[in-house]
């Protein structure tokens, strides 16, 4: 999920905006993760269990 959607339960309001201390402070740890920041363990795995087999059958076919 991306911070943009998310809403504060402190204010109510959208993260993005940063009405409230919470709102920044949350907002600012989002920005900081960097792009797989929100993905859980498991699928971070699992992309790389993908990655792993596509280049296994890549380097299998133009062997």
């Amino acid at each position: 999920m991306t911070y943009d959607r998310l809403v504060c339960a402190n204010c109510a309001a959208p993260v993005t905006e940063g009405r409230c201390p919470v709102c920044r402070a949350n907002r600012e740890r989002l920005q900081q993760e960097g792009p797989f920041g929100g993905l859980n363990p498991a699928t971070l795995l699992t992309l790389l269990v993908v990655l792993v087999a596509a280049l296994a059958l890549l380097a299998s076919q133009t062997a």
